[in-house]
Formats: structure tokens, C-alpha cells, sequence
């Protein structure tokens, strides 16, 4: 007993501080000590809980030398935990969390190592191996903790059956805990090898770093090079110098910064080198300067080169003790050679906000007529630039112009050979319009053979790894990956796991990076939230491009820039952060954390370095996994994330094995159940089974505790033309136990306590409720005033004849809601709909209100930019009143049976860009006052009344609703027909 004694005192202590907490859950508790394999354990069963066992963990340090140490150390800790942990429920005071924790504080240690080694690991072979090693070690440790957490971390289970069931896990436990430890010494010893090989080979040291900063320093500052390069060598940028020209040169006297905007590697040095050496600048101005910034800058060395090259413009010495002055000093001569003078200074390439703070102050805001131009890659920069500032975001070359770029690199102006043209066009297209990739793969591909150039095209992103002459492009682009944050650089390279030109929706992309871990918890707003900000940030960075915005200039969707993605495949092989599933089968090069599937007919499983996946993502609609998803699941038990975007019929039970599991999306496919094993999945975040042939949940669904994002809805009918054409999926009524719940997309309601039990769901961003009642109406309200935290909302009646009572909700009970969707038949307008200030999107669906129009309790919205009425009202009127629906953009009547007028007065709606009328088979006439609509973009008219689509078709012989509507760019006239759906014809 003389071993135990250390430890005793230790528990002593904490026994006394956990009977600090009396409880009536706590009483008489009995204490066990065990001591096994150089671990103590303080078991406390309590009568309360007969059938659980509650146990601490104090276990001995590896490193320490006396259990004395050991003892104290590990009593420190539980003190300190203590108090916490007795506040929650009693189960969860598990030992096994503060060992994990304790490893993923080594793991963490180690990517630092990562962070600073990659920033010269190119410098030599040795130091790049070296990062392999360190790399590989981390991914091994990260492998062990998501077993161990596995294995340590499962659920307690009830009764005298689950007394035993516990007991033997239990055992189990601690001789997976005795090899666990084994395992972590292993790790170590590994970790301690490969530390100690950096220090005997000298891989990180102050000569190395210093020289490979230097060669880094010669590709941030390329953009010198612009300065001397031939106009012959410069495609598209005519008109665009013009313009700035015209900027630099105008009677302003107030000093104006123009700020040219835009990715890596679209010109924009080059084309402000243009400018800075135009006749008329020069002539202009009484001197100029040009500074390159870079990422690295240092603001007394740049303010002393803008010293030297004023002096040497204008003849002075430079001041013999120059070198000598402090920062303030060299602002001050600055200020007092330019502060009568009309000067032009170019800050290229400038990365932060700090840098333009640092570098501002020295350039006097003199009414001389000065001038500022400034290049950066990042919006924010430009956009904090303040008064007087101009954004001039450069744009990618067109079609015409890529070619004539292209032409003079590749081909010296001669005409393309007609064997290379189809293949030549196919690469052009690949550049996306960027100047930089567009003469880099110019220039490479001259003189060669029509097969290399098929190999460059189908195997760019390697290229890119070997190739010396593509290395200023790689290297250019890369500037912005460098410059992210830790997480952003896996946020970004999870963006290369999508297909070529994919749009990666917003929401989507969110949910996978909280999936993956790549998002940091701050405990005041969700991960979710967290990420959206990542995403702003790398669209900000011009790294990610906007493809698609909401009314309010949100990201919808987005893309990578296709030679961009090459370049993020290339550090991804690179990394071993993600490839293709052809590239892994091509390569066979050890293991591999993430893959995507583009085509292929099934997966070899037992490929090499596949069963350390963490995501697997199949994009080919085509593919079948049915014979592979059996052994898949026993292959990749450490997969977070699974896409399967394939026609697959049913999903086995071993899939539930991969423990690990926080994303799973089978929507689209024709998976008709779930395995009822889906409990298993305790990690699981989001769940999509959308648009699936699923008609019900498994009931263990109700068992996952972490559970954020739940999808189940199905769509039945694509014309949307019928009231059913939405489909819900049964689940539990026990899905309301999942407080962590934010999106719940549908839930049936055809078991009444569901509409009361769903008010438990206090963290829902999103509800969507279907199959509700008359007499739901009040018990939906009073749950739906608990929703604090609610964005969008969704209420579906039984069928379009039931009327939803919906008017018991209070004002403002909902503050946040954005978007509210009503399918049913409404007696009157909620009265506290015209309290929803942040409404953005109101769609009223069969809602058939009858002779009140329903205009009147929705013009008061101040923030509505989308209304949606479908069968909404059955009156014969609608007049939109002067200065209402100020913000509105787009407006859809629908079916609305007897209305045979509308009216626009004029200052009605001065916000619309688009008008839908469908259905409405007695408004034989254009609205009245819709040549008021001068900004308004789209006109819809679909299955509209032969008499009103013949006067815009010129049949009737008559052009006056033609002039109505001359100022509208798209006119669109829509029939649809079941043989072949939508069928439209564009007017103008």
C-alpha cells in the first residue's frame, strides 16, 4: 500500500472539496480506489444513480520522476476542474477528458513547429523532409486521439443489464487506456527523434531562414519588374489607363487615392506602371515616386527609399544623417519636401491596413492636386482607405483579349497551328483571364509538341510542382495562401476538393469546414459563424470569387479561380491535404487525409494510405458504390465528412461504424431507409437526406446529441404548381430532445406534441414545419417565442382549405427572423408580421385572403426586398402606393384568380429589378404605371393570358404596351407544358 500513499493525499483533497457541493443527487456516495498500470482511479458510486459508475482519473504523468510530483499535480488540476464539472451533470466527470486534452496541447505544439517550418521549407531538400516527418507524426497522433475518444467516451446505459454492460466497458477501458499510454510513448520517443534530427543536421537556423527571406524577398517585389516591360507586351489595358489617366490628371486639388483592386496575377502592377510612366503623369505632376510594399515591409527602410529617389529626382544631397533618423524624423523630411508640391506616390502591392496607416501619415493631404495609387490584393484594404479614395477593381481580360495574349507568347503572332487549336482554346479557357497564367503557360508551351501540350492541360496542377518555368506564376499566386491565417489555409485547400468551375454554396461550404475542425470555438457566437467570417475574409482576399449574391449582397455561391485551384492541388499533393481519387490510384504516394471522386466506376478501398481519410466527397452522378460501401465503411473509420453524390439505393449498417462521422449528405440519391444503428454516429453534425426516397427517420436518430443541421425534406412536384408539392419525412417526437438543433428542415406535425415539444429547440436558426393544424396554431406560436436565435421560418398547413392561426404570436418574439414562409389559408395578416424590421423575404402561399389586401400590412416592412404571393389574395386590386416598398427588388404574383388590375403609382417602388406575374388568368393588361419602373431589369410573364402576351408580341397590330416597357432589358414570356416543362421566349 505504500504505492498508493502518494496518491492518497491527493484524493483526500479532492474528496473534501467535492463534499463542499452537497447534492441530492450526492448522497452517501461510496469511494473505490483502484491503482493500475501506474494510474489511480477514484471511483464514487452514489445511490442515487445505482446503475452508474461517476469516476475521476488521477493519473501519473509519464515524465515525472516522483509519484510525490505526481500527486500534487494532478490534485491541482482536479481543484481546479472540480468546481466546473460538479455544476453539469454528474456524468460528465470523466478522467479520459483531461488526458485527450492534454494530448491535443502536444498536438497543437507541434503544428506550430508546421507554421514556422513552412515558411522555409523550400530552401532545402532536408528541411523539407523534415516537415514531411513532423507532418506525418501530427496526423498519427490526431489518428490515435479520435480512437481513443471513441473508445473512452461512450454513453452510459440504464438499468441492471446497463449496471454490467458499464462495468465491463469499464475494464475494458483501462487496459485500452495501459496501451493508449504505450502508444503516446511511442509517439513521442518518434517525435523526440525527429526534433533531434532538425538539431544535428542545422535544419532551422537564423543563416537559413535569412536566406530563404531573401529569396523570397525577389518574388515579392516582381512587381518591379513592371516598370521596364514593353508595351508589346501588355494586352487589354488601354481603355483602363485611360481612365485612370484621366483620374490623376483632373482639376481636384484635394490630395484623391485610387486604389487598384483584384487577385493575384491579373496586372495590376503592371497596369499602374503604365500610368506611373504615361507622358501626361509625368508632365502633370512635380515628381513621382514609387514604392513596393510586400507583406514584410519595414516603414523606416521604405520612407528612407522614398527619401533617396525624391532627392535624386530633384538634385538635392540626400542628408548625409539620414541613416541615423527614428521614424518620426523621416516623416517629418517627407512631409517638408512634398507639402507645397503636386506629388505622385505608388504604394504597390500593399497587404494590410497597418501598412497603409504607417505609410499615410507621411504624405501631406495638400490641396496641390496629389495623387495616390495604391495595388492590393484585399478589398478591406481599399475599402479603408477613407475619404477622397476611388476603388478601380481590375477585371479579368476577355475572351478576345486572352487570345491575343496568348497568341504572342505561344505562337510569335503567327496564326495557331489547326492541330493545336481545339487544345489551345481548351487552356486559354482554363486561364480564366488572368494576364499572369495566361503568359506563363504561353511562353512554356512555345515550340512544343501537340502531346505536351495535352500534358500540361490534363495535368496542370503537376506542372506547377516541377516545371521551373511556370515557377513565377506558382510562386505570385501563392503570396495570398502565405499570407493567411493557420485556419484559413485549410479552409482555402478545401476549396480545391471541388471539381472544376463547381459552385460551392455558402452554407454548404460552412458546415463542412466546422465538420472538418477547421473552425475555432469562441463560446459568444457559433462555429457557424465563425466560418462565414473565414469565407468573407478569403473573398475579400480576392482568393475565392463571388459567383452569385442575394438581394443584400450576401454570398450565395461561390468559385475557385481554375488555375488558382491548380496551384491549391499542387500545395495540397504537396501537404498530403487532400487529392483525387485518379491522382491517388496514379501516384500510390503514402497516405492521404481527403478525397474527392470525379469518375470512376468503383474504389479500390485497399489503396494505399486510404484508411486515414478524413473526407470523402464523390461528385460523379453516374457512379455506382453499391458493392463498395460495405468495405469502404470498415476501411475508413476515421472519415469526418462522406458526399456521396451518386444513385445509390441503400446505405448498409457498417456505414454507422465510421465513429468518427460529422457530416454525411446523401441528398438526391434513392436511399429508401437509414440503418437503425445511425445512434452509433454520436459525433454527427449534419445530416442531409434531402430529395431522397426516404419516408421516415430511424428512431436512434433521437441519440445524437451533437447533432446541429438536420435536412429531410423532399420535393414532389418541380412546377410547384400544387399545394402538395412538398413531401415531409416522419421522424421521432423525441427529436425535440436535440437542443443543439440549429437547422430542422422539415418536421411533420401530424403528431400534435411535436408542435409543443419543438419549442425545446431554443438554438433553431431554421425551422420548417409542415402538416400543421387550426388547432396548432397557439401551442406553434408559444413554441416558436422561445426561437430566440431564429432566421428563417417555414409553416405549411394539412392542405390549402386549413387555415393557419398563427395571430397569438407576440411582437418582436422573433427579432432576428429574415426570411418567413406561410403555406396556408390565413383568415388575416398576422398582426405581428409588421413587427418583423429585419424581414427580408415574406412568401404567402394559398393563403386566400379575401377582400382585405393584404399591400396594406406589408408596406410598413422597412427592410423587404423580396415578396412572394401566391394565391394570396382574392380580390380584383393591387396598387402599390407612392413611396412604399422602398427596398423591395423582386415581387411574384401568383395565381391570383380574380385579379383583373394592378396599379403603380408614381414613386412606388423604386428598388425593383424583378417582376414575375404567373397565372393570373384575369389580368388581361400590363400593370398600370409600370413605365415608372426605370430601374427595373426582368419582366416575367408566365401562362399569362393570350390577350396580354399578344399586344407585346406585336400581334394585335398595336405598340403601346411595347413602349410601356422599352427600358426593360429582359422581357421573358414562360408557358408551362407537362411534355417538356418550362418553355421561354426572350422578347428583346
Amino acid at each position: 500500500m505504500s504505492s498508493l500513499n502518494p496518491a492518497r493525499s491527493a484524493i483526500e483533497r479532492v474528496w473534501a472539496e467535492f463534499n463542499k457541493y452537497p447534492s441530492s443527487n450526492l448522497t452517501s456516495p461510496l469511494m473505490i480506489i483502484f491503482h493500475v498500470t501506474r494510474s489511480y482511479y477514484l471511483y464514487i458510486f452514489t445511490p442515487s444513480y445505482p446503475t452508474k459508475i461517476y469516476f475521476l482519473a488521477l493519473r501519473s504523468t509519464l515524465s515525472l520522476s516522483t509519484k510525490e510530483a505526481m500527486a500534487e499535480s494532478v490534485a491541482g488540476f482536479l481543484l481546479e476542474k472540480l468546481s466546473a464539472l460538479l455544476t453539469q451533470e454528474v456524468s460528465l466527470l470523466r478522467g479520459v477528458r483531461t488526458e485527450v486534452e492534454e494530448i491535443k496541447l502536444e498536438l497543437e505544439n507541434m503544428r506550430a513547429f508546421l507554421r514556422d517550418a513552412d515558411r522555409r521549407k523550400d530552401s532545402n531538400d532536408g528541411l523539407r523532409t523534415w516537415v514531411e516527418q513532423v507532418r506525418d507524426a501530427t496526423y498519427e497522433v490526431e489518428d490515435i486521439i479520435d480512437e481513443f475518444v471513441y473508445r473512452m467516451d461512450r454513453p452510459q446505459r440504464g438499468g441492471f443489464r446497463g449496471f454490467l454492460l458499464n462495468t465491463i466497458t469499464l475494464l475494458k477501458n483501462i487496459r485500452y487506456r495501459h496501451r493508449f499510454a504505450i502508444q503516446l510513448q511511442g509517439l513521442k520517443k518518434n517525435i523526440a527523434a525527429i526534433s533531434t534530427r532538425k538539431d544535428q543536421y542545422n535544419l532551422i537556423n537564423t543563416e537559413d531562414g535569412s536566406s530563404s527571406q531573401n529569396a523570397n524577398e525577389r518574388w515579392k517585389h516582381h512587381g518591379e519588374t513592371a516598370l521596364y516591360e514593353d508595351d508589346d507586351e501588355v494586352v487589354g489595358l488601354k481603355e483602363r489607363i485611360d481612365q485612370i489617366v484621366v483620374w490623376l490628371t483632373e482639376e481636384e486639388p484635394r490630395r484623391t487615392v485610387i486604389s487598384v483592386v483584384g487577385m493575384g496575377g491579373l496586372g495590376k502592377t503592371t497596369l499602374v506602371a503604365k500610368v506611373y510612366k504615361h507622358q501626361m503623369v509625368k508632365k502633370h505632376f512635380e515628381c513621382c515616386v514609387w514604392v513596393s510594399v510586400s507583406q514584410s515591409y519595414n516603414v523606416e527602410g521604405l520612407l528612407k527609399s522614398v527619401i533617396t529617389d525624391l532627392f535624386k529626382t530633384n538634385k538635392p544631397e540626400v542628408p548625409s544623417n539620414m541613416g541615423s533618423m527614428n521614424r518620426k524624423q523621416l516623416v517629418e523630411m517627407v512631409r517638408d519636401y512634398l507639402d507645397t508640391k503636386r506629388y505622385l506616390v505608388v504604394l504597390d502591392d500593399v497587404w494590410s491596413v497597418d501598412a497603409w496607416t504607417d505609410l499615410n501619415i507621411a504624405f501631406p493631404r495638400n490641396r496641390c492636386g496629389s495623387r495616390i495609387m495604391l495595388t492590393t490584393r484585399i478589398e478591406n484594404v481599399a475599402s479603408a482607405l477613407g475619404d477622397g479614395s476611388r476603388p478601380f477593381p481590375l477585371e479579368r481580360l476577355q475572351e478576345k483579349e486572352a487570345w491575343e495574349l496568348f497568341s504572342k507568347k505561344a505562337f510569335w503572332k503567327e496564326p495557331c497551328p489547326p492541330e493545336l487549336q481545339e487544345l489551345a482554346q481548351k487552356i486559354v479557357e482554363k486561364c480564366g483571364g488572368l494576364p499572369l497564367a495566361i503568359v506563363s503557360l504561353g511562353s512554356l508551351l512555345k515550340d512544343k509538341t501537340a502531346l505536351e501540350w495535352d500534358r500540361v492541360y490534363r495535368d496542370l496542377s503537376s506542372k506547377l510542382t516541377n516545371d521551373q518555368m511556370l515557377e513565377r506564376l506558382k510562386r505570385i499566386l501563392l503570396l495570398s495562401f502565405y499570407d493567411l491565417r493557420y485556419q484559413l489555409k485549410h479552409c482555402f485547400l478545401y476549396c480545391c476538393m471541388f471539381p472544376e468551375d463547381y459552385l460551392i454554396h455558402r452554407k454548404q461550404l460552412i458546415r463542412l469546414w466546422v465538420a472538418e475542425g477547421f473552425v475555432e470555438e469562441t463560446g459568444k457566437i457559433t462555429m457557424e459563424e465563425v466560418a462565414e467570417e473565414y469565407l468573407k475574409e478569403l473573398i475579400h482576399r480576392n482568393i475565392l470569387q463571388v459567383v452569385e449574391t442575394n438581394e443584400f449582397g450576401r454570398l450565395k455561391t461561390c468559385r475557385m479561380h481554375d488555375i488558382v485551384r491548380e496551384v491549391a492541388l499542387s500545395v495540397s499533393r504537396e501537404e498530403k491535404f487532400c487529392t483525387t481519387y485518379d491522382e491517388l490510384q496514379a501516384r500510390q504516394n503514402g497516405k492521404v487525409r481527403r478525397m474527392s471522386i470525379y469518375s470512376s466506376d468503383e474504389i479500390n478501398h485497399s489503396s494505399a494510405g486510404m484508411t486515414h481519410l478524413r473526407s470523402l466527397m464523390v461528385f460523379d452522378g453516374n457512379m455506382s458504390l453499391s458493392s463498395s460501401l460495405n468495405t469502404m465503411a470498415s476501411s475508413f473509420r476515421l472519415l469526418r465528412v462522406l458526399n456521396l453524390g451518386v444513385p445509390i439505393e441503400s446505405i448498409p449498417d457498417e456505414v454507422t461504424n465510421m465513429f468518427n462521422l460529422r457530416y454525411l449528405n446523401l441528398s438526391g440519391t434513392r436511399v429508401r431507409e437509414l440503418p437503425e444503428s445511425l445512434w452509433k454516429l454520436q459525433n454527427l453534425q449534419t445530416l442531409d437526406v434531402r430529395n431522397t426516397e426516404l419516408e421516415r427517420l430511424p428512431s436512434g436518430i433521437v441519440k445524437l446529441r451533437k447533432l446541429r443541421h438536420l435536412f429531410i425534406y423532399r420535393i414532389t412536384d418541380r412546377s410547384y404548381n400544387s399545394f402538395e408539392y412538398y413531401k415531409s419525412i416522419q421522424v421521432p417526437i423525441r427529436i425535440c430532445n436535440l437542443t443543439s438543433l440549429q437547422s430542422l428542415d422539415d418536421i411533420d406535425a401530424k403528431e400534435r406534441e411535436i408542435v409543443r415539444k419543438v419549442g425545446n429547440l431554443t438554438q433553431l436558426r431554421n425551422l420548417s414545419i409542415s402538416n400543421v393544424r387550426a388547432i396548432d396554431g397557439a401551442e406553434l406560436c408559444n413554441s416558436i417565442g422561445k426561437m430566440k436565435h431564429l432566421l428563417k421560418l417555414t409553416v405549411r398547413a394539412t392542405g390549402e382549405e386549413e387555415i393557419l392561426r398563427l395571430e397569438a404570436l407576440s411582437p418582436n418574439t422573433t427579432p432576428l427572423l429574415q426570411k418567413l414562409y406561410l403555406n396556408g389559408r390565413l383568415e388575416k395578416v398576422p398582426p405581428w408580421l409588421s413587427s418583423l424590421v429585419n424581414l427580408t423575404e415574406l412568401s404567402l402561399n394559398w393563403s386566400k385572403l379575401g377582400e382585405e389586401d393584404p399591400l396594406s400590412s406589408l408596406q410598413a416592412l422597412p427592410n423587404l426586398t423580396f415578396l412572394y404571393l401566391w394565391n394570396a389574395y382574392e380580390g380584383q386590386r393591387f396598387c402599390f402606393h407612392d413611396g412604399r416598398f422602398t427596398k423591395l427588388r423582386k415581387l411574384s404574383l401568383v395565381d391570383m384568380k380574380q385579379l383583373n388590375r394592378i396599379v403603380i403609382e408614381k414613386g412606388a417602388l423604386p428598388s425593383i429589378r424583378k417582376l414575375t406575374l404567373a397565372h393570373c388568368r384575369e389580368l388581361k393588361t400590363l400593370p398600370e404605371g409600370i413605365e415608372y419602373l426605370t430601374v427595373l431589369q426582368e419582366l416575367c410573364l408566365e401562362n399569362m393570358p393570350m390577350e396580354l402576351t399578344d399586344r407585346l408580341q406585336l400581334k394585335d397590330g398595336s405598340e403601346d404596351d411595347r413602349r410601356k416597357v422599352g427600358h426593360i432589358p429582359i422581357i421573358e414570356l414562360g408557358e408551362w407544358t407537362e411534355a417538356e416543362g418550362w418553355v421561354r421566349e426572350r422578347l428583346n
